[in-house]
């Protein structure tokens, strides 16, 4: 699979100065964690869950959460699970009455594309091996579980299942913990709960993918909500735990972990969001009122700024929703040439002595030393999420993968 996929090589190559490379399930936990994108959420109880996820994979979705837990009722738990294991063994199969339905859509074969990395969002730790006993052979489709909740107390259990998990099938398996529990929030405990996490994450550091963020649960506790135009980091007591899970478990020194974004809870009924006349981007080039305009009556341009904002504090890719939310992701996660172009000349052998340089877009300093972890961690983007060409902006990417 790879980002972009589902649009045609001809107009990728107008796109792209780096196309975005290939990666599969097998791919380097380095590389899958960053290739996450727009995770995308989906009720472990829909109807004809295979199709939706076949459909899903045409339109560019990379990694899903087939979710058991908050996104359900208690009562239909065990339905959900016997749903997950028809659909995984459908999807195995290759059967369904839509299993046909993104073949050839974006890509040069006319063959459906690759499933999307499958994820399933538990409740208990004794889910986890019961899941993979029942998905028999299919579980090999499974990338891993959402652990909710988690807390160092919590999560053993957890991690415990998921080895034991590893080795009943002979599968690599991943953990994605979700940080929403009260102790991360409240002031008084969050220091001691960092701490835990922290530590645990560590002993089974080879089977953590990357840590997502339960923003909805952390306004819970207080009764908040945040509105269209807000993003999380508006709600100051939200910053605030970003901040300190990104200052322990996300930092570049090689002890810290993907931190993925929060979710977006807007979006607006169909999945074709933007006006087709929409060419320029209001980042790049200006915030021009029709395009201005156009955004806030689709409740994205809040989504656009919290994007914008993951990146600049540190979080990597964003847990969504709606699969209107997925484009807008993944078109904010391509580096740009200018990007791409400093983190090449601070990387050069010849600069491993450190030093100051200009710019070869002329407009800022790059101090080798300092901008170094943000230039691997730039390359690492590119490789997966590809380099725009320099005339390449936000909505270029955007209306191309809308219309892939």
């Amino acid at each position: 699979m790879r980002h972009f996929g589902h649009i045609p090589s001809t107009v990728r190559t107008g796109l792209f100065h780096q196309e975005p490379a290939d990666f599969t399930a097998d791919s380097p936990a380095r590389t899958l964690a960053v290739a996450l994108g727009a995770t995308l959420y989906s009720p472990a109880t829909r109807p004809r869950l295979a199709d939706a996820v076949r459909k899903q994979a045409g339109r560019g979705v990379v990694s899903m959460v087939l979710c058991l837990e908050d996104s359900i009722s208690d009562a239909d738990v065990e339905a959900g699970e016997d749903n997950l294991v028809r659909n995984f063994a459908d999807l195995a199969a290759g059967t369904g009455p839509d299993a046909g339905l993104a073949a050839g859509t974006g890509t040069d074969a006319d063959t459906a594309p690759d499933l999307p990395l499958l994820f399933i969002r538990v409740r208990e730790p004794h889910q986890i091996t019961d899941l993979v006993d029942r998905l028999g052979a299919s579980v090999r489709l499974l990338s891993g579980f959402v652990l909710p909740k988690f807390t160092e107390a919590r999560g053993h259990a957890f991690l415990e299942a998921l080895t034991e998990a590893e080795r009943t099938t002979g599968r690599r398996l991943f953990a994605m913990p979700v940080l929403e529990s009260p102790e991360l929030l409240h002031l008084e405990t969050r220091a001691e709960t960092l701490a835990g996490i922290a530590s645990i994450t560590d002993k089974y550091r080879d089977r953590v993918l990357a840590l997502r963020l339960g923003v909805t649960d952390f306004c819970s506790a207080y009764g908040l909500r945040r509105s269209p135009d807000m993003t999380a980091y508006d709600i100051k007591i939200v910053a605030s735990v970003i901040a300190d899970v990104v200052n322990v478990l996300g930092r570049s020194d090689g002890t810290g972990f993907t931190v993925t974004g929060p979710v977006w809870e807007y979006f607006r009924p169909g999945e074709r969001m933007f006006k087709p006349q929409l060419r320029r981007s209001p980042f790049l080039e200006g915030s021009a009122e029709d395009l201005r305009t156009a955004l806030i009556e689709h409740d994205l341009d809040g989504l656009l700024r919290e994007i914008e904002l993951d990146r600049a504090n540190g979080l990597l890719g964003k847990t969504c929703i709606h699969p209107t939310h997925v484009v807008p992701v993944h078109a904010l996660s391509v580096v740009s040439h200018e990007e791409w172009s400093d983190a090449q000349d601070i990387l050069r052998p010849e600069r491993d002595g450190g030093g100051v340089l200009r710019s070869a877009y002329t407009n800022k300093m790059n101090e080798v030393k300092p901008h170094r972890a943000w230039a691997e961690r730039t390359l690492l983007r590119a490789e997966v999420f590809g380099v725009a060409k320099e005339d390449v902006g936000f909505v270029d990417l955007l209306t191309a993968g809308l219309a892939g």
